[in-house]
């Protein structure tokens, strides 16, 4: 897993990585195996494929889910470590070493509070942040830097933009805010703050091709993939519900497609 890790990094050196978001070891098989570069965690994803909400898994069952997904490709792997469960900055390293272990490539920290239900302060968040760098320096992981205000109701891009500069200061090399909508507003993150941005897409606009524009280094979509695979799990159970027909299975998996994800490994 070592070797991934200064590809992973090498990914953010130019152009822009589209960073394919798997739930389960099957969708990484067949994000693997459809050609993405890179793929990532996404916590809405994996909750919901254990029947949760998102930020309602444990730091054991992360540990054991990115062991899986690492395990079943041979691309870099992204965490979405949410606060990296840890209630201090000081226990931030353990659950980076435990990930390392498992074996990421890259991962995230964000400055929402679960328990607390709030965003942390800058200065804790930097602090945060800071520890976090430090751990996965030794591993050679790559971090991501999350502000998570437009996710929580906090316009203020001001202040986004500042928490994402400090966050860059303290040691992420990639900073995240996801929630961002405008172009303008894109933009000027990316002008502003001095490290490869990551893009969170929850629409269609603004599209890839004026994202790369922008000059945004790496596109994810969340949970996206996963909710829309249940989406067309509840389509087609509607039909077949509703309607008793069957035209549903003119969208499953192609063979040659399945074949080449699941067939075992060498």
């Amino acid at each position: 897993m070592d070797s991934l890790r200064p590809r992973f990094r090498d990914l953010h050196g130019s152009g822009t990585l589209l960073l394919a978001n798997a739930w389960d070891v099957g969708s990484a098989r067949i994000l693997a195996t459809m050609g993405f570069s890179a793929l990532a965690t996404t916590s809405a994803g994996f909750a919901a494929s254990l029947g949760r909400m998102d930020q309602q898994i444990t730091r054991d069952e992360l540990v054991n889910h990115v062991a899986a997904l690492t395990a079943a490709i041979d691309i870099p792997l992204n965490v979405d470590a949410e606060n990296c469960f840890a209630a201090r900055a000081e226990d931030i390293g353990e659950t980076v070493d435990l990930l390392a272990e498992a074996g990421a490539s890259g991962l995230s920290i964000e400055d929402w509070d679960p328990l607390a239900q709030r965003l942390e302060s800058t200065e804790a968040a930097v602090e945060r942040v800071q520890a976090a760098a430090q751990a996965c320096a030794r591993h050679g992981i790559v971090l991501t830097g999350r502000a998570e205000n437009h996710l929580h109701g906090v316009r203020d891009l001001n202040d986004t933009i500042d928490r994402l500069q400090r966050y860059v200061a303290a040691g992420a090399e990639v900073a995240y805010a996801p929630g961002l909508r405008s172009l303008d507003q894109i933009s000027r993150v990316v002008a502003e703050v001095a490290a490869p941005i990551n893009h969170l897409t929850l629409r269609k606009e603004p599209t890839v091709a004026e994202l790369r524009a922008a000059g945004v280094r790496r596109v994810s979509v969340g949970g996206l993939f996963a909710f829309a695979a249940y989406g067309a799990l509840a389509r087609a159970a509607t039909e077949l519900l509703e309607e008793a027909s069957l035209s549903f299975i003119d969208g499953v998996l192609p063979p040659d497609l399945r074949t080449a994800a699941f067939a075992p490994r060498p």
